[in-house]
This record gives C-alpha cells, sequence and structure tokens, in this order.
C-alpha cells in the first residue's frame, strides 16, 4: 500500500511509518520542515501557509492525519488555545480539500478522547460530545473530517493517553517519581484512559486496512485507570515510591484551564476495535508500563 502520514515528524507519525515499512508499504511524509524519518519520502507542507501541493495525494491508498499542536505545552491562554483549535481544523480542512481534489479513498484522522465529557461514567463512541474547550475543539476537529465521507471511508480516531518511553505524557508523569515526588493528584480518583503504543499503532493499522471500519473509533485499552494506580505502575518499574500527594488547588493554580485535563479524567471504552476483533498487545497496566520503564526494557 501507498500511505501519507501528515504529522510525521511527531511521535505517533513516527512509530507509525516504522511499522508500515517494515511491513513493505510505502510511505509519504508531510511536514512543516520537510523531513521524514528514514525510508519515508519527505514533502514540506505547511498548513498555516495555505493549501497543499496540488495532487500530492495523487496514487495514494490512504492518508492519515495526525497533525496538531500538543495541548500539554503550557497554560491555555487565549492565543494557545486558538493554536490548538486551529492547528487541527485547519489542517484537517485542507487535507479534506487536497482528497476532494483527487486522493485516497481512505482517511484516518485523529481526534482525541478529550471528546467525551469528564467523570465516572464509561464511555463508548456512541456518546455525544462533551462541552469543555477540549470537547468543542475535538467535535470542530471530527465534523471537518467528516465532510470527506461522501465516497471517502473516514475513520476518526479518538487518542487516549499513549504510553512510550520516548514521548507523550508517560516520561512527564514519571520524571517527578524518579525524583522521589511523585504520587496521587487530588486524591488519584480521576480516571486515565491509557493505551501503550505498540496498541495504538495496531489500532492504527486496523483503521487503515479494514474497510469495514468507519466512522468513530477510540484508541485505548479496554480498562481504563485510575491516577492513583498510574503512578503506582510507574513507581513499581522505577524502583520508587510514589506517595507524595499534590493538591488540587495546586495543580489549578499551576496549570489553569489546563489543570481540567489532570484532575476529571475520562473512562474511556474501545467498543469499536474490540468489536471488529483486535487482540490487544497491553491491557494490563504493569506490563505496559513496565515494558516502556524498567530499566531492561529501556536498555
Amino acid at each position: 500500500m501507498k500511505i501519507g502520514i501528515v504529522g510525521v515528524t511527531g511521535l505517533l507519525g513516527r512509530r507509525l511509518s516504522g511499522a508500515l515499512l517494515a511491513r513493505g508499504d510505502e510511505v509519504t511524509g508531510f511536514s512543516r520542515r520537510g523531513v521524514a524519518p528514514p525510508g519515508v519520502r519527505p514533502v514540506r507542507w505547511d498548513p498555516a501557509e495555505g493549501p497543499m501541493p496540488p495532487g500530492v495525494l495523487h496514487g495514494l491508498d490512504a492518508v492519515v492525519n495526525l497533525a496538531g499542536e500538543p495541548i500539554e505545552a503550557g497554560r491555555w491562554t487565549p492565543e494557545r488555545k486558538r493554536r490548538i483549535r486551529d492547528s487541527r481544523v485547519t489542517t484537517t480542512r485542507r487535507v479534506v480539500e487536497a482528497i476532494a481534489s483527487g486522493g485516497p479513498r481512505t482517511l484516518v484522522n485523529a481526534s482525541a478522547v478529550g471528546y467525551y465529557a469528564t467523570g465516572e461514567t464509561e464511555v463508548d463512541e456512541s456518546f455525544p460530545p462533551g462541552e469543555a474547550f477540549l470537547a468543542e475543539t475535538c467535535r470542530a476537529w471530527e465534523d471537518a473530517a467528516r465532510a470527506a465521507e461522501d465516497g471517502v471511508r473516514v475513520v476518526r480516531t479518538r487518542i487516549g493517553v499513549v504510553l512510550a518511553r520516548e514521548g507523550g505524557a508517560l516520561p512527564k508523569m514519571a520524571l517527578p517519581v524518579r525524583l522521589f515526588v511523585g504520587g496521587p493528584i487530588a486524591g488519584g480518583r480521576q480516571w486515565i484512559p491509557w493505551v501503550h503504543m505498540d496498541d495504538a499503532i495496531g489500532l492504527f493499522l486496523l483503521a487503515i486496512d479494514r474497510t469495514d471500519v468507519a466512522g468513530a473509533m477510540n484508541v485505548t485499552a479496554p480498562r481504563s485507570a485510575r491516577q492513583r494506580d498510574v503512578v503506582r505502575a510507574i513507581g513499581r518499574a522505577l524502583g520508587r515510591p510514589a506517595l507524595l500527594p499534590a493538591p488540587a488547588l495546586a495543580v489549578r493554580l499551576a496549570l489553569g484551564e489546563l489543570a481540567t485535563v489532570a484532575l476529571e479524567g475520562q473512562r474511556v471504552l474501545p467498543r469499536v476495535a474490540l468489536g471488529a476483533g483486535y487482540r490487544f498487545a497491553y491491557e494490563d497496566l504493569d506490563a505496559a508500563v513496565r515494558a516502556e520503564l524498567a530499566p531492561a526494557a529501556a536498555a
């Protein structure tokens, strides 16, 4: 197959391109600087500068759009919120426009579990969106992707907290544990919809390959975990205690509106993936964290 990846230099883009190349696919990678992992044909495209180059998607079997500014890189000022939203919605609209002018019949477009309301209720792909900033952003992001659905199979991947040693949330959560200052945040009862990187990539491959999969698909493990259990699993993997609590007020003062992500959480079930017969490599939290953080795994 011939696959295009928008956002190929990001954490998921690098891993996904490697998995596709390993099975013999041809990969074209789009990035703002025109660089790509080894073996990937690089194409420079900055969505902020305008549409995709004419004909750049011709001949591809599928395009995977992973572009989006990280949500956790600082407080959510009005300007940062604008960039977070525009980096997702505008990019997706331009990918859809390029598909309409002659492109692949499959679009796998990133979204996030931020689509759902926070709280204790377990949610699957059939649940409606929440009302906070992230939910509104995800809804607009997905609406932009859905515009391609006339003649194109669109999979909207609602990605959870991906556990990977080389980036994303796990190294940030592990650092205070390494420094003996890690512990539960605001009691640690909030749910974290985690997924091991290997399974995140496996689910993207399923979305690319399976013509019977379309619409929303949660990219999470079958069982979410409480924040306190995640940090304890990190402590066990690192041989460190994880007991020092962080009060909710301190987190809110430090992070502002972004604190909602850390303090409220979501409990998410990947019902579509399970219904498609996907077999998770990591259903156990301890095994997933240990695979990424244990000294033997990192060696």
